[in-house]
């Protein structure tokens, strides 16, 4: 009787416990019932199937307009993504917008200024009363590039300057030697100017003292131990920079030398070095007090990190019988020393930072601590900055053997004045893709790296494809006077009058498509940077695999993407009250169809176009607009890439004018690979 009562007793729990389970299929089921619409809409956004609800809008008719929105309404309460707090967000910005009238003419022909129309230039703003702070800046951009044309203008009227004297000027002198002392370099970061940069030989000698190490609270060692994440610090940089790219982006960094004597995360004395292009950084070089390998590359003879005592580390001692037998036979014993930590806090130091044939040379007090070798895309030319920061007080520094002259300075060397590389006319029969660049006032060399490279593709001589740059004003008139005289001879230049900010890029987007649009008969559109290098054939194959009976939005797509709340980068509610963005592909790349142009120029001519400061967002905004009466193609591919490149690339970003060159040079050898040694 025990036996049968035990059995029952198991039969019934096993009963229970199956209808749990049953229940809780039941449940998976019904959510899944309720969420399958969406998981459909956003399959159909990635493919072209016209049966995913949503998507062919148009037969389903107005019930279905709206199923974006409501979709990502749902998406806003994810909880896979963080709270956003601060309660609800306020209303959307007023229905003024940032607006370049028309005058129902192109936008851009080619009579006076060959690059820029005098009817651009007639043009008035008219603006509501209630604007937003991107309108208002936009106002004050518009009314600061009228005046620096005009002065560009009354500037070649005097004939202060010839084409001769701008595009070849004498190269000045630079001094052998450059100092900085102790009232020079104050608390905080220290700068120092080397006129024309540096060369072989050249030698930076930097003498100060590391702070006392103080607490900071780090949250990602935090997560990572037990504890309350507070640590003791004492870090500082020392950097050589470069020319600052764009506004409101560091200056690139040539050498990142970064020794930290307390604080990091391996909780030992480390000095790190990297560089680091447009935001992006390199694979960091790591010295932690363990000799480099003997198969590692040396640099100039030099291992890349020394050894130095480390607490952590007891040193493998050979046996007292391998030592006896040694000194038996005797086998001379090789000398070793071993030095501490070359960082002390509150010790003087003495940090030379020589360069070298194969890379730069780290020395303190007299001692070879790393060697961190050059990486492609950088010159030592270009190191035209000493920045010195963090827990340090520099008593002085003392650059010598510095060049005489620096020849990229000379804009005859950038600006290689030579027919091969002249844009034709534009064509009158329809072009296949039309490329709009967006490129900034002073990169002279960027755009010189782009017509030597992939401009110089077969589908662009025969006018099949037609790319041109699209560049604003800067405040300094010599600079526009420049812009002016290399947009009249290269012809491939469209100079919008307003002055450059970051933040008005977007209106740079609606002119690539007003230009495709209006003085072109473009059956597809791409926008694409200075520093982005496209294989146009591959491109070109994929946009026409792709291409359908519908519109085409091309690129690397991100979805479900939200604005970040904090930081340099930071948006506010105001600026985007939602808590995602609309999918939309990333700007380095990325290609539209002709009729989504034209439906943004519409929207545009009417005061109807709603603007976002990040102009890929707002394309992916417009994009979704016309997706909700025309159904659009969502074609996505990682290999536009966003940040740097990858083998096999469409397009690859952060290009500098060397790696441009080294990629075409790949790609004439048969191979798509990377330059990104950086």
């Amino acid at each position: 009787m025990k036996r049968s009562k035990s059995v029952e007793t198991l039969v019934g729990r096993r009963w229970r416990l199956s209808h749990i389970l049953f229940a809780v299929a039941a449940l998976y089921l019904l959510i899944i019932t309720f969420k399958f619409r969406h998981i459909l809409e956003i399959v159909g956004l990635m493919s072209d199937d016209r049966s995913f609800a949503g998507i062919d809008r148009t037969a389903a008719g107005d019930d279905v307009a709206d199923v974006s929105r409501s979709f990502f309404g749902s998406a806003y309460s994810d909880s896979l993504h963080r709270h956003l707090d601060g309660g609800d967000p306020p209303p959307k910005p007023g229905s003024d917008q940032i607006v370049l009238p028309t005058l129902g003419k192109p936008l851009y022909s080619f009579d006076h200024y060959g690059r820029i129309t005098s009817a651009l230039m007639q043009r008035q703003q008219h603006w509501g009363g209630n604007l937003t702070e991107l309108e208002r800046m936009a106002h004050e951009a518009w009314a600061l590039g009228m005046k620096s044309w005009k002065e560009v203008e009354d500037f070649e009227d005097k004939g202060e300057l010839n084409q001769t004297t701008l595009l070849e000027r004498k190269l000045d002198s630079c001094p052998m030697s450059v100092s900085m002392g102790k009232d020079e370099t104050g608390s905080g970061e220290s700068l120092m100017f080397l006129p024309c940069g540096l060369e072989v030989g050249s030698s930076i000698t930097v003498i100060g003292t590391p702070h006392h190490a103080h607490q900071e609270f780090v949250p990602q060692l935090a997560k990572l131990r037990e504890g309350d994440g507070i640590v003791m610090v004492s870090q500082f940089i020392v950097e050589l920079q470069g020319l600052k790219a764009v506004d409101g982006e560091e200056p690139p960094k040539i050498l990142h030398f970064n020794p930290r004597v307390k604080g990091d995360w391996s909780h030992r004395p480390v000095i790190e070095h990297n560089t680091c292009y447009r935001m992006q950084w390199g694979k960091a070089m790591r010295c932690d007090g363990i000799a480099s390998k003997e198969d590692d590359d040396t640099v100039d003879g030099f291992n890349k990190c020394e050894k130095w005592l480390r607490t952590d580390i007891v040193d493998s001692k050979e046996s007292k019988t391998t030592s006896w037998l040694k000194r038996f036979i005797g086998r001379a014993k090789k000398p070793e020393m071993t030095w501490p930590f070359s960082f002390v806090e509150g010790r003087l130091f003495v940090l030379t930072v020589r360069a070298g044939i194969e890379g730069y040379h780290i020395f303190v007090g007299g001692r070879h601590v790393t060697s961190f070798p050059y990486r492609t895309g950088f010159t030592l030319e270009d190191a035209t900055g000493l920045a010195i920061k963090g827990n340090v007080d520099v008593h002085s520094v003392f650059a010598t053997s510095l060049p005489k002259s620096h020849p990229s300075f000379s804009r005859q060397q950038v600006l290689e004045l030579s027919e091969a590389w002249k844009s034709g006319p534009l064509p009158q029969q329809p072009v296949e893709l039309f490329i709009g660049i967006l490129s900034a006032t002073n990169h002279f060399a960027e755009r010189m790296a782009v017509r030597k490279t992939w401009m110089q593709y077969s589908a662009i001589k025969l006018s099949k494809v037609v790319a041109r740059f699209f560049v604003a004003l800067s405040p300094r008139k010599e600079v526009n006077v420049v812009l002016k005289r290399e947009a009249e001879y290269f012809g491939d230049i469209v100079i919008l009058p307003f002055m450059d900010r970051y933040e008005l890029v977007v209106l740079k987007t609606v002119a690539i498509c007003e230009f495709g649009v209006q003085n072109l008969t473009a059956a597809y559109i791409m926008k694409c940077d200075d520093d982005t290098f496209i294989r146009l054939d591959v491109v070109l194959r994929e946009m026409n695999n792709a291409a359908g009976k519908k519109p085409l939005y091309m690129g690397n797509l991100n979805l479900l993407h939200r604005p970040l709340r904090n930081g340099k980068w930071a948006v506010t509610y105001e600026e985007w009250p939602e808590d995602i963005y609309p999918p939309y592909a990333n700007g380095p790349g990325y290609v539209i169809s002709s009729d989504i142009a034209r439906f943004i120029i519409a929207k545009h001519a009417n005061q109807t176009l709603r603007m976002f400061k990040m102009e890929d967002v707002s394309m992916g905004m417009w994009v979704e607009e016309f997706n909700a009466s025309t159904p659009v193609q969502y074609s996505h591919n990682w290999k536009f890439c966003q940040y740097g490149c990858m083998d096999n690339y469409y397009t690859s970003h952060y290009q500098s004018p060397r790696q441009m060159i080294c990629l075409w040079d790949k790609l004439a050898r048969g191979r798509a690979q990377c330059c990104n040694f950086r």
